[in-house]
């Protein structure tokens, strides 16, 4: 398994090391900067003394940042240390709706075009002082508009490509909708990083007695778009894949989208199988427990649904419903974005941390090291899986 320990980072750090977690990214932040601080206290006494390593070990990597606003609701960005020279680490989900602001004395809760803007507002403040700009956004802002149908616009492209022109390097995200939008930015870094590992391990904590196999346990994609995923959990664990087809209705728009008349399963027999779903959201969840029910109707045992981004637009009541008629056993999403506390709470939901996986990479890329190994679970989804066969701890 791939460890930060295990890797050799030959390479002098790009700068000295900045975090900078936007409002509403604060406690993903505050994990991630305690694993760069416990690593680097244990690691870099060697370089204590080299200048091309000056401020590699401190007690906090967190640089402060505040967005205050106007009464209008306008804001500004301010940095309120030195960012001169340091390699940057801006963090920001802009999922977040539980943000609240002033405007007018009104209170708002901060869409996603509002995490954005002030994602551009402490860009700006750095003022080109910093060494090198890298975004992580877990949530691709506007991934869901990321190809034109008709007049429309192109929103994912647009803001990727403004945050290239005001001066970010690097942009990584995690599970984008879909990765070919990175087009729009060909000469720039950005990477889509898969928990696929986080989900496999997840399930394997929480549920002792499964049985990895093609004879006990299925993958299933919700729709063609999600098949690319289900296709290489699949194959990293050794099961078999089928996929639904959502069938729609083209003459009606509800609710911003067409219709869905019915889910058509391609694949094999369900019969007695443990089923993973996997996704890269959650939205309604109108779509995952139709699925759910679908795969029941076809004698499925025990449904999990792994999602990327959970965010339940609709609340968790249909969620509970199908837990209590035994359609779902357990939904496993990640703390990239606002998870509620009802959420937490859920006795069927599994927590997946990614704040260690975020440390590594940010730890690795300030070294300017490869970061191949990492985007690639598979090696560390099989040594986890040889593991849980073996009756050891995971």
């Amino acid at each position: 398994m791939l460890r930060r320990s295990d890797r050799n980072l030959e390479n002098i750090p790009v700068g000295a090391l900045g975090l900078i977690p936007l409002t509403g990214c604060e406690e993903l932040g505050a994990k991630v900067n305690d694993y760069l601080v416990k690593w680097r206290q244990e690691s870099a006494h060697q370089y204590k003394d080299d200048v091309a390593f000056n401020g590699y070990v401190k007690d906090n990597y967190i640089i402060g940042a505040k967005i205050p606003r106007f009464g209008s609701g306008e804001a500004k960005g301010i940095l309120t240390e030195s960012v001169r020279g340091k390699d940057l680490y801006l963090l920001v989900d802009v999922l977040n709706y539980s943000v609240t602001y002033q405007m007018t004395g009104n209170t708002n809760h901060m869409s996603p075009d509002d995490h954005f803007q002030n994602l551009k507002r402490i860009i700006a403040s750095v003022g080109g002082k910093g060494r090198r700009i890298n975004v992580i956004m877990p949530f691709l802002y506007e991934s869901r508009q990321h190809k034109r149908s008709s007049r429309e616009s192109l929103d994912c492209a647009l803001a990727l490509q403004e945050l290239v022109r005001i001066g970010v390097d690097n942009i990584i995200t995690f599970d984008a909708h879909d990765p070919r939008v990175q087009n729009a930015i060909p000469l720039s870094g950005f990477e889509t990083v898969s928990p696929a590992y986080q989900f496999t391990r997840g399930l394997m904590r929480t549920y002792k007695d499964l049985q990895f196999d093609s004879e006990h346990m299925m993958v299933i994609s919700p729709d063609e778009g999600a098949t690319a995923r289900a296709i290489y959990l699949a194959n990293v664990l050794g099961l078999d894949m089928g996929m639904f087809y959502k069938r729609r209705d083209y003459t009606r728009i509800v609710n911003g989208r067409n219709p869905i008349v019915a889910h058509e399963f391609l694949g094999t027999s369900v019969d007695g199988k443990d089923v993973i779903i996997i996704d890269d959201m959650i939205s309604s969840g109108e779509s995952i427990l139709d699925v759910a029910k679908q795969l029941k109707k076809r004698k499925a045992k025990r449904i999990f649904a792994a999602a990327t981004f959970g965010l339940f637009t609709n609340g968790m009541d249909q969620f509970d419903q199908a837990y209590e008629d035994g359609i779902i056993d357990g939904i496993l999403t990640t703390n990239l974005i606002y998870q509620t506390p009802d959420l937490l709470s859920k006795p069927y939901y599994i927590n997946c941390d990614m704040s260690k996986y975020i440390a590594l990479l940010i730890d690795t890329l300030n070294h300017d090291g490869s970061i191949s190994n990492i985007l690639n679970p598979s090696e560390r989804i099989q040594n986890v899986l040889t593991r849980y066969k073996n009756g050891e701890e995971v």
